[in-house]
């Protein structure tokens, strides 16, 4: 039986299913699971206090993570992709025909500026339809995993007590990114949007990745073999 034993984070699907009940199991250490719910709980505190082994988290979170030099270091292991072309959501009373039409009005992002749904979304509106990112003022309802990061000017916090579905439901926000909207006036700003993110796919081999592994910096200092 292996002596080291990994504190270890990632929520049960079919690509890691094996590893979790032990059909598969490591020759050399042996993984302790963790169950975190919600796992975005478990990436705050990976960046905020590196309390896990290994930890599976957002690609995006990871990349701020690392630009503000958190010890910890991704392996190319993508255990959750996405399109996210349907994410974008739109109050059909507010005249918003086209991503360009969102400049100079508020759009709701769940959660952080840098959570992952959301920076694919905005890197969709800027680079298939032209929208000017920084011409769009940017309401969160949440804040950031990597409390170091600090965002552009134009991202600002909803009121508090407010919620972003809501607001886009009763229209005092146009447009809104990562949420679910029962509303008879809210729809995706992009038709069949399955189809566009299989057409991104097609044409220059765009599959987001969503989640990714993280392995403590110093685990892998003490164990370079």
């Amino acid at each position: 039986m292996p002596e080291l034993k990994l504190r270890t984070v990632t929520r049960t699907q079919g690509n890691n299913r094996a590893l979790k009940d032990g059909s598969v199991q490591p020759r050399s250490f042996a993984f302790h699971f963790e169950e975190i719910d919600p796992l975005i709980a478990a990436f705050r505190r990976m960046v905020r206090g590196n309390e896990f082994d290994i930890c599976e988290m957002a690609i995006t979170t990871y990349i701020c993570a690392k630009a503000h030099v958190k010890p910890m270091t991704a392996v190319p292991v993508f255990l959750v992709r996405a399109f996210h072309h349907g994410a974008i959501l739109v109050n059909t009373r507010a005249g918003i025909r086209t991503p360009k039409d969102l400049e100079g009005k508020k759009v709701g992002v769940n959660r952080g500026y840098t959570v992952t749904t959301g920076v694919w979304a905005r890197s969709i509106l800027q680079d298939e339809y032209g929208a000017d990112l920084s011409k769009i003022t940017w309401m969160l309802s949440g804040d950031e995993h990597v409390a170091e990061y600090r965002a552009p000017a134009n991202v600002v916090p909803v009121e508090k007590g407010k919620s972003i579905g809501d607001m886009l439901a009763s229209g005092e926000l146009v447009a809104a990114i990562g949420v679910e909207v029962n509303a008879p006036d809210v729809k995706p700003l992009i038709p069949n949007a399955l189809e566009a993110g299989l057409t991104a796919v097609r044409q220059r081999g765009h599959y987001p990745i969503n989640h990714t592994v993280v392995i403590k910096d110093e685990l892998i200092a003490e164990h370079r073999d």
